[in-house]
């Protein structure tokens, strides 16, 4: 008798271990919320690369959005999509509510990637998605933080993290762009 409850307890623990590691595996796990507030589930990215940003219309590096908008035009038809993830974490540099961020990147950059609602993306209040994005544990590969605005995630096909991208480094950067077309 107690060898078979030793054998249900061991069933048990591999059954509830197996069940904690498949509990996140890919972005497509998230719905997030779009900058007008709709639901915008990731899984609807299944087959295509993706760049996840977060953003900041305050910044040094604002006028990066020139150059993802430029991105995201020469690669959407190929199967990249470039998501941008407005955040304040940064020394109040993204200060304004949903409409007025959606407002200055049309207005700005004619930014017609896809937006999200503002989120945070380090601290306390750390969105979901960029706990996946940032730990190891939960994305297979690798542990970062998030240094500042625009530090972008590459992510694969198949919902993967793939590389982790300093917010200096622009993004039609070479690493970026033989990602984009490999």
């Amino acid at each position: 008798m107690k060898q078979v409850l030793i054998f249900a307890l061991l069933i048990i623990n591999i059954a509830v271990t197996a069940q904690d590691n498949t509990s996140i595996k890919t972005i497509y796990d998230f719905t997030v919320k779009d900058i007008a507030g709709q639901d915008y589930p990731l899984s609807q990215l299944k087959g295509k690369k993706v760049m996840i940003v977060n953003t900041a219309s305050e910044c040094g590096l604002t006028p990066q959005y020139e150059s993802l908008q430029a991105l995201y035009t020469a690669y959407s038809d190929k199967g990249f999509v470039i998501i941008g993830f407005p955040a304040n974490n940064f020394m109040s540099q993204e200060p304004g509510d949903n409409e007025e961020i959606a407002t200055f990147c049309q207005k700005n950059y004619g930014v017609s990637f896809p937006m999200m609602s503002k989120i945070d993306v380090t601290g306390d209040n750390q969105h979901e998605l960029y706990q996946y994005l940032t730990s190891k544990t939960l994305n297979g590969k690798e542990d970062s933080e998030v240094q500042w605005n625009f530090q972008k995630y590459l992510v694969n096909e198949d919902g993967h993290l793939v590389t982790v991208i300093s917010p200096k480094v622009s993004p039609d950067d070479a690493e970026i762009l033989n990602w984009i077309k490999g």
